[in-house]
């Protein structure tokens, strides 16, 4: 198949470009509309055209929860927001935390996914926090090892993980969170919380972990990524372990970037672990994406039920989506009031979390793999979650009004979404 995207402007190069892709890959740029007699031509007057973007912690909810997302309904989403490669997390049944338990995942990626898929393995079995998962066996097949949505409470149990995984070469993915400082907290511990009667998630519930994991980091030197930081005092440890030479990523996602806890309302779709926090945590993390300290964004897009998001902020479950929201929400919040710089945020959504995990970075140039995104940076529009290809609705950006629409996305060189005639069927 060869695709033609016509005069269009590409990103980091000058002037009306021209991208043929033929086989999958992109085979030349050229200011000229080279004569091809058999393409599919696609002209799009405003359109940029992005590197795929690349987003390492997201929930698709397949096998066990299909009620909520599908791997289908997922990565049509996510190729909606301009994404070609996603790595969701392992709270589904089966676990995936041995090879039996994890094919039903791969073998629905295999049928239904339309962009590039890689799961990840769960590091304890059952995500109970007592006994390894065969790391070994799922090693070829995930992208590293997380229990996603339990912290790993026991020292020796997370120091047994790292050792196994660094002999593996993965990394281990942690989602910080000292059960013994929850105490029933479901929003930061703040003024609202307490204006409002709620009980408060204190920040230390997340740094805790943080500290500890990273003095184990330093014991058994194993790569180690901090998922959804939203604090200010794990940033400062990251940003020290960072210059101690520590083996250390993380990531911090749109909501966290943008909003605070001043802006919650009685809703559930303000309900996501970690919490919104503080105004002085936001900047914090807006500091450390500037400096490199945060090295990525990542949505953890989470969809649940409509009735499973209704109950308000003290019983609704936890987790918001994302994917089709988080680039154009960073680029009207962040780029265009000059806070970021578009190269930074695409570097937050590309390049970094490509090469740190090791999926291949999408790339504007010859010969690379034709994973790309459109996107018309000057349509605003009202962000409205009736409109989601997700399954999932539940968005605190719902009502807001954002520049940046997704015109198209090509994976592997084939058309994943199109906003003229839908997505791929």
């Amino acid at each position: 198949m060869k695709l033609l995207l016509d005069q269009m402007t590409v990103f980091r190069m000058d002037g009306k470009l021209s991208v043929l892709i033929e086989d999958g890959r992109i085979v030349s740029i050229s200011p000229k509309t080279p004569v091809v007699s058999d393409a599919q031509v696609i002209k799009l007057d405003h359109g940029m055209v992005f590197p795929g973007f690349v987003d390492v912690h997201v929930h698709l909810r397949e096998p066990g929860f299909s009620y909520k997302e599908t791997i289908a309904t997922g990565t049509r989403a996510a190729a909606r927001g301009g994404y070609t490669a996603v790595c969701p997390m392992p709270n589904l049944k089966p676990v995936p935390d041995s090879l039996e338990n994890l094919k039903p995942e791969l073998d629905a990626i295999e049928k239904d996914g339309v962009i590039h898929v890689h799961p990840y393995g769960a590091i304890t079995v059952g995500e109970k926090g007592e006994t390894l998962a065969d790391l070994e066996a799922m090693a070829p097949y995930v992208v590293a090892f997380s229990d996603d949505g339990k912290g790993v409470q026991r020292d020796e149990k997370m120091k047994e993980a790292m050792t196994r995984a660094k002999a593996l070469g993965k990394v281990i993915v942690a989602h910080c969170e000292d059960e013994t400082l929850l105490n029933g907290g479901y929003i930061h511990d703040g003024d609202y919380a307490r204006a409002h009667g709620h009980k408060g998630n204190v920040s230390a519930s997340e740094w805790k972990q943080v500290e500890r994991d990273l003095e184990l980091v330093r014991e058994t030197g194993c790569a180690y990524h901090v998922c959804h930081v939203s604090t200010k005092e794990s940033v400062e440890l990251i940003r020290k372990a960072k210059a101690e030479g520590l083996d250390v990523t993380c990531e911090t996602g749109p909501h966290y970037l943008v909003m605070n806890d001043a802006m919650l309302q009685e809703d559930g779709r303000f309900k996501m672990n970690p919490p919104i926090r503080s105004e002085e945590d936001r900047r914090a993390l807006l500091a450390g994406l500037l400096d490199g300290t945060v090295d990525m964004i990542a949505t953890d897009h989470a969809p649940h039920s409509a009735e499973e998001k209704s109950r308000g902020l003290e019983k609704s479950l936890f987790g918001v989506v994302g994917l089709e929201t988080a680039f154009p929400v960073l680029y009207t919040e962040l780029v265009k009031t000059g806070v970021l710089t578009l190269d930074r945020l695409i570097d937050a959504m590309v390049t970094r979390p490509a090469r740190r995990f090791g999926i291949g970075t999408p790339a504007l140039k010859e010969g690379a793999p034709a994973d790309l995104t459109v996107f018309d940076l000057n349509e605003s529009y009202r962000i409205d979650p009736a409109d989601f290809l997700s399954m999932g609705r539940a968005t605190p950006f719902a009502g807001r009004t954002v520049f940046g629409k997704c015109l198209l996305t090509l994976c592997g060189g084939e058309i994943a979404w199109q906003a003229e005639g839908g997505e791929k069927p």
